[in-house]
């Protein structure tokens, strides 16, 4: 596994737990569980922007990737003119 592709998988465990959090905050009366849910949805979505910052960076400043994506572009291209 790639570092990218690490990163991508901890992006979707990370918003789906955002999402889980969601919902349990807004599912229950109790005061107490609700602000805890709410923390912590808050706090998964700071782990979500740091993930997707550093998958941006990847993406931006990785030149195996940069050449992967042309390779993909290019062969999209190439499929598309068929």
């Amino acid at each position: 596994m790639t570092v990218k592709s690490d990163i991508e998988k901890a992006v979707a465990a990370a918003q789906s737990a955002l999402g889980t959090y969601a919902q349990f905050a807004s599912a229950t009366d109790d005061p107490a569980a609700k602000q805890m849910f709410q923390q912590m949805q808050q706090d998964m979505q700071r782990h979500v922007n740091m993930l997707n910052n550093r998958l941006n960076y990847i993406n931006s400043n990785n030149k195996l990737n940069q050449q992967q994506q042309a390779t993909q572009q290019v062969q999209n291209i190439l499929s598309n003119k068929k």
